[in-house]
């Protein structure tokens, strides 16, 4: 390999990890983000940076030369830009082709491989050669199964395919180089000798780990949990052979520096995340594939970013200053920078990973993660300085040593504690707060204990009420044995924090004089059951005005836009559950949980025969879920309520028409969809006619509350508002403009989620009716009857279609009168007709 600086050879994977950053904060904006994320680093850095640094290993092990090949990594880049392209756009054919050239230009590189072991003599590590062979071998699998998933298969099959996907990709094409290079790249990196056994070690692990991605793979395809989880220990035993002679070589010469420090910890993140996918499969049941994708999907990240990124990471910072070359003070220069603040980096960003693995609040997590993003992409700048300083050849002197990089540690792990402690601050609710009151009212103590234990299950605590003796102190044991986050919160202000599913902690209420009231604190859960009673032995329902004051609301768009193209198509979504501030009415303002920012949700277009994949990702700070109407299948994996900070991925084929409903469910499940968390999904008739103008209006219901949702307004079905498209009147001021004579067609939601709806234009005639799934009445040359009204119960929907033939303006209401009144009402506004305008 030639010395110095080579475009070739290091722009590229500077560039990918480069992307990274960017698409992170970009990611609101990017189609599919977190699977652009790990394509950028494994498709993109790593899988270059394995292609170039395997290819100097081979020719120092073998001291055969090779020639430079820019025309292979160009084509490998071609791929790799391709295959990101076309998921991202859902262009199946880009996909196949960037898959294609990816594998095509792997394949290359393992002939040249090959070719060099021919030709060399015998040499001691030749051996590490023949796994940089076998990974070469099995990413074309890796990639095939990719453009499988890319096309789009049904479940389980596509969670089974997409684990398959990842083991050969991940253990097989990163897993082998890494495991092959290290053995010989580690006691360089701590300058001392290889630990012994290191060869043998190295041929009887071979083996070993190739079986173990085969049947990890093969008995996920075939949905086998068990088989799968023995080949994932098989694995595992193959890396601890490995492993032996690397912890021999550490414990002789600990590791000093950033390259060394990061190279480790990805190996023992390596090692951790493939107990934790083994413990996931044994456990699975009968299928490798039904519900194991999602459970899976959480250590996802943690493989790219604690395994893969940290040993690129920690390799290129020792390999680089290497391939630089420029004598041993050249060499030198460039260790010491990309050595800067290492230790500060390695903490924070294992510390920071450790963090996101624990049930913590969701700005906890986004803020740790932040940190770790910048410390990983600390590297970048440190690289291009490397460079300059390796051409330079002006070593700076080091000073502090041991000292300063425990400084430098000790400064990483601040930084990460001082971000924990600021999203606990942002939301204290999630760990439990207040001001407590004393419950002994006078008595006397006993200087007794009565403990009890009270599990939250179903929306009730269980039992609903408990009896302690006036002066005893009462300890109460909170277990959660339901799916969901709930706490206990006693009229004193004594809490219990939130507690996950299966999490449990104990309640110290103090001495008891009186009786108390306790409850669980989230949206909605009170008024649903969850009350507590502790027994000691011997509103204003204000309707806000909708009219004033003045407001700036900008009306929601009402037109749906026609669909383009023909045949079924895959239709790939990303919605994130967040909370936001809205103004909900003229000066009016409330805490909403939403889909994606909006309330209603997006709205979802397709075609019978149409595929939807959704990504659900749940940014909020309580547990949320999805349920489309349009689709069939069982609620209970993709329905499933997710906690902050996880995701899930929901698929359907919508094969019957009709506009349906989704939304949060879960419970209480009218608290979730009265404050923001539903949407319409428009699946048109194979039949459907051609008209000039589409609109979809959905119906919903506003419960304000101080600050968010009130559910006892809901519980006593007194809705504020009730509404078209989340704003009252908003089409008032703002109509829906046409032109006269012009064939429109009005889809129309009740989402509820209590009241019904009576749709009806004032001054139209109804020529077509449609609700759920079938034509009421159908404009015809032997059809001479209209309608006035389309009634629609909660969660049903249809269409109307009219011609206003005279120009004027014609209110649309629920012809429910009284919810018209509260702001279910707007207006079509009809111009003159174009072919009549002077």
């Amino acid at each position: 390999m030639s010395r110095g600086f080579s475009p070739w050879r290091d722009l590229p994977a500077i560039a990918w990890l480069a992307a990274i950053p960017v698409v992170a904060f970009a990611h609101p904006w990017i189609p599919e983000p977190r699977w652009l994320l790990l394509h950028l680093l494994l498709l993109g850095a790593v899988t270059h940076s394995i292609v170039v640094w395997s290819q100097h290993f081979t020719d120092a092990l073998l001291h055969v030369p090779s020639t430079p090949r820019p025309r292979l990594l160009a084509l490998l880049a071609f791929g790799s830009v391709a295959v990101m392209a076309g998921t991202q756009t859902a262009v199946w054919p880009l996909t196949l082709a960037g898959a294609a050239a990816v594998a095509s230009a792997v394949l290359w590189h393992a002939v040249r491989l090959t070719g060099q072991l021919r030709r060399a003599l015998p040499a001691r590590f030749a051996g590490v050669v023949r796994y940089y062979v076998a990974a070469a071998a099995l990413l074309p699998v890796g990639a095939t199964l990719g453009v499988l998933l890319a096309r789009g298969l049904p479940d389980p099959w596509h969670e089974r395919v997409l684990l398959a996907h990842v083991a050969v990709n991940l253990l097989g094409w990163v897993g082998l180089t890494v495991a092959g290079t290290v053995v010989t790249l580690w006691p360089t990196m701590l300058r001392t000798r290889l630990g012994a056994g290191s060869d043998a070690a190295l041929q009887r692990a071979l083996p070993v780990l190739l079986a173990g991605v085969l049947v990890t793979a093969g008995a996920s395809v075939l949905g086998l949990g068990v088989l799968a989880a023995a080949g994932l220990a098989a694995y595992v035993g193959g890396a601890v052979l490995l492993g032996v002679p690397l912890v021999e070589a550490a414990r002789r010469k600990p590791p000093t520096s950033h390259p060394a420090w990061s190279l480790g910890a990805g190996l023992l993140w390596l090692l951790g995340c493939l107990v934790a996918w083994a413990a996931i499969l044994a456990t699975s049941g009968e299928g490798a594939g039904e519900g194991v994708g999602e459970r899976f999907g959480v250590l996802v990240p943690f493989l790219a970013v604690g395994f893969a990124a940290q040993v690129l990471l920690g390799a290129m910072g020792y390999l680089i200053p290497m391939a630089l070359g420029g004598g041993a003070t050249a060499v030198r220069a460039a260790n010491e920078v990309l050595d800067r603040g290492g230790a500060f980096r390695v903490v924070a960003v294992n510390l920071g990973l450790l963090v996101c693995l624990l049930p913590a609040p969701s700005a906890v997590v986004a803020g740790c993660s932040l940190v770790v993003l910048l410390a990983l992409a600390a590297s970048l700048p440190l690289v291009v300085l490397a460079i300059r300083a390796s051409r330079r050849r002006r070593p700076t002197a080091r000073v502090g040593g041991r000292g300063r990089s425990l400084g430098s540690a000790v400064a990483g792990a601040s930084v990460v504690l001082l971000v924990v402690a600021a999203g606990v601050a942002v939301d204290p609710g999630a760990l439990g707060s207040g001001n407590v009151v004393s419950a002994a009212a006078g008595v006397a103590p006993t200087g007794h204990t009565t403990t009890v234990r009270v599990e939250a299950a179903d929306m009730r605590f269980v039992p609903a009420e408990v009896d302690v003796p006036a002066g005893d102190r009462l300890v109460i044991e909170v277990v959660n044995t339901d799916n969901q986050l709930h706490d206990l919160v006693l009229e004193t202000g004594v809490d219990s924090g939130r507690l996950a599913p299966g999490e449990e902690t104990s309640v110290d209420v103090g001495v008891v004089g009186r009786a108390l009231d306790g409850w669980c604190s989230l949206v909605g859960h009170r008024q649903m059951g969850m009350t507590l009673r502790v027994n000691v032995t011997d509103g204003d329902h204000h309707l806000h005005h909708l009219d004033t004051p003045e407001s700036d609301h900008d009306a929601v768009d009402a037109e749906l836009p026609p669909l383009r193209g023909h045949g079924p198509q895959t239709h790939r979504v990303t919605m994130t559950v967040g909370e936001v501030e809205r103004e909900v009415a003229p000066g009016v303002t409330q805490r909403l949980w939403t889909y994606d920012g909006q309330a209603p949700g997006p709205v979802l277009h397709g075609r019978v025969g149409d595929r939807f994949v959704v990504t659900l990702v749940n940014d909020g700070t309580i547990g949320h879920s999805i349920d489309f109407h349009a689709g069939a299948l069982a609620p209970d994996r993709p329905m499933r309520t997710l906690e902050p900070g996880q995701s899930l991925t929901y698929r359907f084929t919508a094969r019957r028409a009709g506009v349906w409903m989704y939304h949060c469910s879960t419970m209480p499940m009218s608290v979730h969809i009265a404050n923001g968390m539903f949407g319409a999904v428009v699946i048109e008739p194979r039949d459907l006619a051609p008209v000039d103008r589409t609109y979809l209006l959905v119906q919903s219901e506003q419960y304000r509350g101080p600050e968010t949702v009130d559910a006892d307004k809901i519980a006593a079905e007194d809705p504020d508002a009730v509404v078209f498209n989340g704003y009252p009147n908003q089409y008032d001021a703002d109509p829906l403009r046409v032109d006269a004579g012009d064939r429109l067609r009005i889809w129309v939601l009740d989402a509820g989620p209590n009241r019904a709806t009576s749709f009806h234009v004032v001054g139209g005639q109804f020529t077509t009716t449609y609700a759920e799934g079938a034509y009421l009445l159908r404009e015809g040359p032997e059809v001479d009857g209209g309608a006035q009204a389309l009634a629609l119960m909660p969660a049903q929907g249809g269409f109307v279609e009219l011609e206003l033939d005279e120009p004027g303006h014609y209110p649309f209401v629920s012809h429910v009168m009284v919810d018209a009144e509260r702001g279910a009402h707007g207006v079509i506004e009809v111009a003159e007709a174009r072919d009549l305008r002077p």
